[in-house]
């Protein structure tokens, strides 16, 4: 396998879904997932072939050995991939409330993935890598906090393009703190993906704006680059001269899909996002619409993690959808 030359950091958890749609207070019964944002990065990175560094921390319990055996199964390195001797793994049961949106209930108080830290990746690792990738959960609670304040710090030392996903969970955060640190990691960031739901909670942007003003709040914390995913309305990248991407503006209004389960479908966005940014590409309705390929193929089936798609399906998808694509 080549070396990597992304470095993918954050939760790897297990998703439990109610069966046949049910929701969790109805259902008897759960299928069981590997999950977490940055786990669907990494899994989607290496079905597109580009396998990527992942740093993270499951229990030494079975639910741990069932989410390594995943990464494995699908070609993620577990050099990173910490166990820890003590701690739980991160359990997550996901809901639907009533406007069909997806709800999360964790069981993270304490567990392996809040105790990573500083540190846990070398300097000659990200000496080697280009990007960077990382998600607002990690910055929560625990020793992963700092763990996650480092590796932006070093990375930046280092040249890296840091991409950051704000993937608001506020059921996670003490008062307050949600706004204070995320608000403050910006400076570090040089590309943020949000919804305008994420950017809710943060008050320095006012999340009815237009795309255009909430990519320029965003940009004017710190990235020279922000990517907006708009559910049914597509997505919107705003770059600046800064970015490694052309500077601009652009929207690409997405697939029309028969959508079974919109779940990690923005992790499916970025998981596109990293992997044209690996490949050079620059022109931004490229990047929008790749990304929207990946994201609506990964919406057709259930689940987040198994439905992420191969380049293989992804190019048959294009094929069939790009002449009624709606850009």
């Amino acid at each position: 396998m080549p070396t990597p030359n992304v470095l993918v950091a954050g939760e790897l958890l297990v998703d439990f879904l109610p069966q046949h749609g049910d929701s969790i207070a109805e259902s008897e019964s759960f299928d069981r997932r590997s999950g977490g944002a940055p786990a669907n990065v990494a899994v989607g990175l290496s079905r597109l072939g580009q396998p990527p560094w992942f740093w993270t921390r499951v229990g030494r319990d079975p639910f741990g050995d069932f989410l390594v055996e995943t990464l494995s199964d699908n070609g993620v390195p577990r050099r990173f991939v910490e166990r820890d001797p003590t701690a739980k793994t991160s359990l997550a049961f996901v809901d639907r409330n009533s406007d069909s949106n997806v709800d999360f209930s964790f069981y993270r108080d304490g567990t392996a993935d809040t105790r990573l830290e500083p540190d846990g990746v070398p300097e000659e690792t990200l000496q080697a890598v280009d990007l960077v990738s990382l998600g607002s959960v990690m910055l929560a609670s625990g020793t992963a906090r700092s763990a996650t304040m480092d590796l932006v710090s070093r990375a930046n030392d280092h040249d890296c393009t840091v991409v950051f996903d704000v993937n608001a969970r506020p059921e996670l955060w003490d008062d307050g703190e949600f706004e204070r640190v995320v608000g403050g990691v910006l400076d570090g960031i040089d590309i943020v993906k949000a919804t305008p739901a994420d950017l809710q909670h943060l008050p320095f942007v006012d999340a009815s704006d237009s795309p255009e003003r909430l990519a320029r709040s965003l940009c004017d914390r710190g990235p020279s680059a922000a990517f907006l995913t708009l559910g049914e309305s597509g997505s919107y990248v705003l770059a600046t001269d800064d970015a490694r991407l052309e500077p601009g503006t652009a929207t690409h209004a997405g697939y029309e899909v028969d959508a079974i389960d919109t779940t990690g479908a923005g992790d499916a966005f970025i998981t596109g996002v990293l992997a044209a940014l690996i490949e050079g590409e620059r022109e931004l309705i490229a990047v929008l619409a790749f990304a929207n390929a990946v994201a609506a193929v990964s919406t057709t089936a259930r689940g987040a993690m198994t439905t992420l798609p191969t380049r293989e399906r992804v190019r048959q998808f294009r094929a069939e959808h790009d002449s009624g694509a709606r850009e």
